[in-house]
């Protein structure tokens, strides 16, 4: 008798030159168990090292983009399991990461609840496109946990005193909220948050790739450099950048 085969716990979709990468749990709410952060972290390398691919697009399956990490994973995660805990801190951190690290531009299209780990990889993306039923927070606190791993990125794209409230409180925005915010690009209805952020990609896939990758890398570069230094990396890049028209010759 043939064992029913498993649902994977990530789909990965390619539509020309994008890729879409799809966390598929929709049961748990696309919850970030250490399978589904593996799976993630595996496409998004494998994505990266394409030639292939020139932009990816990270959305969820069902009703929810990521409800953050799986709480059922805790009762193992304990002091007296300690290098578990570390992996999966470690396997976290990489990922969430990852994100700006990757050559290839990325951007999120979220649905519905988008919290803890979940919103940290929803704005973790360069761009995110948020459907009009977004549910985005940090409510770890009110479960005694602490957003360690999504603090860094929150308080670069809000500042300090809008951060703080965010993780403090524990209150959810919605979608034009978080537009406002700048946390979001674009807000349309669910159903057309995926098309909307392929649109995006496409267009980043026809850019050049290699003028793309040197994009992306300064941009991130320069927010955390001193002005000067901030100015002389532009102006190296200034100067590579004339090989990139060669490309196209």
């Amino acid at each position: 008798m043939k064992q029913p085969k498993e649902t994977p716990v990530l789909t990965i979709e390619s539509r020309g030159p994008v890729r879409i990468v799809v966390l598929n749990r929709p049961g748990k709410l696309n919850a970030l168990d250490t399978t589904l952060t593996q799976a993630l972290h595996d496409a998004l390398e494998a994505a990266d090292g394409d030639a292939g691919v020139r932009a990816i697009v990270l959305t969820g399956a069902g009703r929810a983009f990521c409800a953050g990490a799986d709480l059922s994973e805790f009762k193992h995660l304990t002091p007296a399991n300690q290098d578990a805990v570390e992996r999966r801190a470690d396997l976290t951190c990489r990922t969430q990461a990852m994100l700006q690290k990757l050559s290839k531009p990325i951007i999120s299209a979220v649905c519905g609840v988008a919290v803890g780990g979940g919103a940290g990889l929803a704005i973790g993306c360069d761009m995110m496109v948020a459907g009009t039923d977004l549910k985005f927070g940090y409510p770890e606190l009110k479960h005694s946990i602490v957003p360690a791993l999504v603090m860094t990125g929150l308080q670069r794209s809000l500042g300090r005193k809008a951060a703080f409230e965010m993780i403090s409180l524990g209150r959810l925005i919605g979608a034009e909220e978080a537009l406002k915010l700048g946390l979001a690009n674009r807000v349309v209805e669910p159903d057309h948050v995926v098309e909307a952020a392929v649109a995006i990609a496409e267009q980043w896939a026809a850019a050049n790739p290699r003028a793309m990758a040197a994009v992306k890398s300064l941009y991130y570069q320069v927010a955390d450099l001193p002005y000067d230094e901030a100015m002389a990396a532009g102006r190296d890049v200034n100067a590579r950048m004339r090989a990139f028209r060669d490309d196209e010759a």
